[in-house]
């Protein structure tokens, strides 16, 4: 069986590898304007941005955002991306509206005792509820970055509704989440991340290895915490670190949905 499994993910990235060397530039966008279109249902707001190659995929993208939410345009552009390789992508507004501002001022402690996991999971929970049972997908891989990364795997758990997870920079992530997790992992990491050390990295992948859990630890030189969504791409490691890890998140989807 384990057998099996290797040859179908080592297909699927073999076909995937092929897709973003092909067609590298048409698929992550950088810049420009959004494509998708934000929705309301049942009090949350989502971003969602339909998949634009027709396909017979019954999986879908549930992206969850960094600390700056759904107004920070990256977000959006990356959420597209993942729609153009081929996911219809579904980004809820975790923070209801109090996303973290761009302020050098910003306190992180106050922000993060107005967002626990009381208040974010309902958030989530709504709407995965909307993606298996609205739009009718079957499975649903979870792409999470900073803050979001930690929320990947607490939705990765048995009974929480996602079958496939990816985070980037992953931010307070618990031992208890990492080894709850049901499905594939999979952690794109900075070099430099006071959020998410060596030493801890080192810990997580330790802890995935006793999952039992297809699961992957790729570390990018030159790149900081952020990089995932907000990496500089005007240097050329950090460019780098952003579409690999993007396209890292795309060959994991396709490997095991």
């Amino acid at each position: 069986m384990h057998s099996l499994h290797f040859l179908f993910a080592l297909c699927s990235f073999v076909s995937a590898a092929h897709l973003s060397q092909s067609s590298f530039d048409d698929i992550i966008q950088h810049v420009g304007e959004p494509v998708g279109s934000e929705h309301v249902h049942d009090g949350v707001t989502m971003y969602i941005s339909p998949a634009s190659r027709p396909n017979d995929s019954k999986t879908a993208v549930l992206y969850l955002t960094d600390a700056f939410g759904l107004p920070l345009l990256q977000n959006k552009l990356l959420a597209d991306s993942f729609a153009r390789a081929g996911f219809t992508t579904i980004m809820p507004d975790i923070f209801r509206g109090d996303p973290a501002p761009h302020d050098i001022y910003f306190d992180a402690d106050e922000f993060l005792a107005k967002h626990t996991t009381n208040v974010t999971d309902p958030v989530i929970e709504t709407t995965i509820s909307y993606m298996r049972n609205t739009l009718r997908f079957d499975r649903i891989a979870v792409t999470g970055y900073c803050f979001g990364g930690r929320y990947a795997f607490r939705f990765l758990r048995k009974g929480r509704g996602a079958d496939i997870g990816f985070a980037a920079h992953p931010s307070f992530l618990q031992d208890s989440e990492v080894l709850a997790i049901n499905g594939p992992a999979s952690i794109a990491a900075a070099e430099i991340d006071t959020l998410f050390e060596p030493a801890r990295r080192f810990e997580v992948e330790g802890m995935l290895n006793q999952t039992a859990h297809p699961y992957q630890v790729t570390l990018y030189s030159g790149t900081f915490h952020g990089f995932g969504t907000r990496g500089n791409i005007s240097i050329p490691e950090q460019k780098f670190g952003k579409e690999e890890a993007f396209f890292q998140a795309v060959r994991w989807f396709k490997a095991w949905q």
